[in-house]
């Protein structure tokens, strides 16, 4: 997309696929190492002020996404990519880029893992979805900044607004636990994004002459969808349907000990 030429990190995806590398080798090897015979750092200052800054964050993209494209004027079913330079399209474009940039950012979840200790939490499914989010972006913004593409980027800074106003409360200290009756609901948040992310880019298989410029993708979405829809099934069932009890810092699909 002509563009977004000598736009930040968009020349190549070199730059971001080295931050990406960088991310990884840090949080699974030269972190815990450091960590090793230290403290565990006291973050909560911190890490309140990063949650709520990522909620504000959020709650931008959404009305950016809703303002560019997805609530004046796109069908939600065969919505293409507006290469031209209208206002809209271009606005599309900066919050596209936006959302991009934002996927490093929230590398800092897996950073203050790393620097209180928390290594457990240091799954191989949190490092992928943090890893491969901004890399698949990067090729999203490049060439597709818009249509039908970005409606799981939508919902997903819907659901990050609740999910780190939790966060947020969370570091703010037990005193302030007993305003998150609503944690028992975030699963069920979490699952019913991914039933609408896969159902809205699974009518690429019912509709006809669909002229979307860059089908694979499409199909990236819906896979991405599809595999974090079944592990949130599974996750559902085990927890809710044969009562089974996790791990606190797995209960409710949160996977995030504030």
């Amino acid at each position: 997309d002509p563009r977004l030429e000598g736009w930040p990190l968009m020349s190549s995806p070199f730059p971001t696929t080295f931050i990406i590398g960088i991310y990884i080798y840090f949080v699974t090897s030269l972190g815990p190492k450091l960590m090793e015979n230290k403290k565990p750092f006291e973050l909560r200052q911190i890490m309140t002020l990063y949650n709520f800054s990522v909620v504000v964050l959020s709650l931008y993209m959404t009305y950016e996404f809703l303002m560019s494209g997805w609530a004046t004027g796109y069908s939600f079913r065969c919505d293409i990519v507006d290469y031209s330079r209208s206002p809209t399209a271009l606005r599309m474009v900066r919050t596209c880029w936006l959302y991009f940039f934002s996927k490093f950012i929230e590398l800092l979840d897996t950073i203050f893992f790393v620097l209180r200790k928390k290594n457990n939490q240091v799954t191989f499914l949190h490092v992928f979805h943090h890893s491969i989010m901004p890399w698949t972006w990067w090729f999203g913004v490049k060439f597709a900044a818009g249509g039908l593409g970005t409606f799981h980027a939508l919902l997903n800074c819907i659901v990050h607004v609740v999910m780190y106003t939790y966060y947020g409360i969370c570091s703010l200290g037990p005193a302030y636990h007993k305003y998150l009756w609503w944690k028992k609901y975030m699963t069920t948040i979490q699952l019913v994004q991914f039933i609408l992310i896969t159902v809205h880019i699974g009518q690429i298989y019912i509709m006809d002459d669909c002229p979307y410029q860059y089908p694979i993708f499409m199909f990236i979405i819906w896979l991405y969808g599809s595999m974090f829809l079944v592990l949130f099934l599974h996750f559902w069932y085990h927890a809710y349907t044969k009562g089974q009890r996790l791990p606190k810092t797995a209960r409710n699909g949160i996977n995030k000990d504030q």
